[in-house]
């Protein structure tokens, strides 16, 4: 039915109408049938993944290239020129373009600060710091340095997961504590991290500064990594071992991972502060040895090339969205959260639902939270929501889930590096069970 008001024509004619007196006041009429594409990209995703025992069979990216198709399959009575002029303006706004900015950026500190031996140094330090009746819960504390340091939960799991093993023989532990301890101390960074795909999507998609969504976020999770520490310490209090060998670090290839830190935490652009990493780590690792002057640019490159999937992912999502949200998806999932919000409380444990049951569909936290953002956007504006706090609930949950699901990478990576099966870490997993209750806790505690 088409709906014309005060003989202004809505340019698409089952989705939008006006509403009162105000000729600027058009409004997106909510549609089920426009969440098609979305629906289709789970159901191809998961049933792959079903199918063949293998999460990771299907390509996201190839899931998503589908679900874009179907998306502009919708909706007939729009011209094809007119829906690519509907993704490019979605692909185009600022927050798409700076956060896969900023994805090449991180990448490429990733790819530089790795090579100059910025990883294998920070491990080599925490351990020596680290007594040894504190063996275990330490693994905890240098994964959550680590991870918050590079950014990358995967990276500080291949990392720590061979130390784990170690700690484990040596001790005699049970090695599902010790390599439970490494992915929880990687899913605080992974959270946490500035230089994280997550911490960048949920910041771009809400638009809030990245050291307000830090310091946010940290005291929402700092209760569950302290309790954390305490059940790994009380587990494993009684033992104690030795390592062989020289723990070799240089004070200098952890420099790198300060500065990135340090500039992050007081405020500088981000693009400045990861450019700064980038430069610093070349001349760490060609001062250091670690990175011959041929292989500097390479080195970047390699981190850089590693985020191109992300990238991709991030754009195809945006052109998706742009076209289901111009059809009504986006504003029939905002009337059905919000015809079961009551007020503040509601729309922040709205927004963390829909990112945890999100995150548990696409097994990737950081998909999870670009598909998720412009909704909750929408709630947290509607709502009053703090986009710090919306951000900070975004990356929360999608990590909750992340850190527990037996098919998400970190577990399965964890899993194949140890010889273990996901089932027989999950048990161990308290950091993520903590920091959903931490969270929802939050929600309801908090003085409004």
């Amino acid at each position: 039915m088409q709906t014309e008001d005060a003989g202004v024509k809505s340019s698409h004619p089952h989705f939008k109408f006006k509403k009162g007196n105000d000729m600027n006041d058009t409004v997106t009429k909510g549609n089920a049938a426009a969440l098609l594409p979305i629906g289709v990209f789970l159901l191809i995703f998961l049933g792959a993944g079903i199918a063949f025992g293998d999460f990771y069979a299907m390509p996201a990216v190839v899931a998503f290239l589908i679900a874009l198709f179907v998306a502009f399959m919708q909706n007939r009575q729009q011209k094809f020129a007119d829906k690519i002029k509907v993704i490019a303006k979605g692909v185009g706004e600022e927050n798409i373009i700076t956060m896969s900015l900023i994805f090449l950026c991180a990448g490429g500190f990733s790819g530089a600060v790795t090579a100059a031996g910025g990883v294998e140094s920070t491990v080599n330090l925490g351990l020596s710091l680290i007594p040894t009746h504190f063996a275990v819960a330490g693994l905890f504390v240098i994964g959550c340095f680590i991870s918050v340091s590079m950014g990358t939960s995967m990276g500080t799991i291949a990392a720590l997961a061979p130390i784990a093993v170690g700690i484990s023989e040596k001790t005699g532990f049970e090695l599902s504590v010790c390599i439970a301890s490494v992915v929880c101390g990687a899913m605080f960074g992974d959270n946490l991290s500035m230089i994280s795909d997550t911490t960048i999507a949920a910041v771009k998609t809400q638009g809030c500064d990245m050291k307000d969504k830090f310091k946010a976020n940290f005291l929402l999770v700092l209760p569950a990594a302290v309790l954390s520490i305490l059940i790994f310490w009380i587990m494993t209090r009684n033992v104690s071992y030795s390592l062989e060998g020289d723990l070799k670090y240089n004070l200098w290839e952890v420099f790198p991972y300060l500065i990135v830190l340090a500039g992050a935490l007081a405020g500088i652009n981000v693009f400045l502060v990861l450019i700064s990493g980038i430069v610093i780590s070349l001349i760490v690792g060609v001062a250091a040895g670690n990175i011959a002057v041929t292989e500097m640019f390479k080195v970047v490159g390699d981190g850089v090339t590693s985020m191109y999937d992300i990238t991709v992912i991030s754009i195809l999502v945006a052109c998706i969205v742009s076209l289901v949200k111009e059809a009504g998806g986006i504003q029939f999932i905002l009337d059905l959260i919000k015809s079961r919000i009551r007020g503040k409380k509601g729309a922040e444990l709205g927004i963390a639902l829909l990112a945890l049951f999100v995150d548990i569909c696409t097994a990737n936290n950081t998909v999870a939270i670009v598909m998720t953002g412009p909704i909750a956007r929408e709630i947290s504006e509607e709502y009053g929501v703090d986009p710090k706090r919306s951000a900070s609930l975004l990356d929360m949950f999608t990590s909750v889930g992340q850190g527990m699901i037996p098919y998400g990478a970190q577990l399965l990576s964890a899993a194949t590096l140890t010889g273990l099966t996901p089932v027989d870490i999950l048990p161990n997993l308290y950091y993520p069970v903590l920091m959903g209750i931490c969270g929802v806790g939050a929600i309801f505690l908090r003085k409004r």
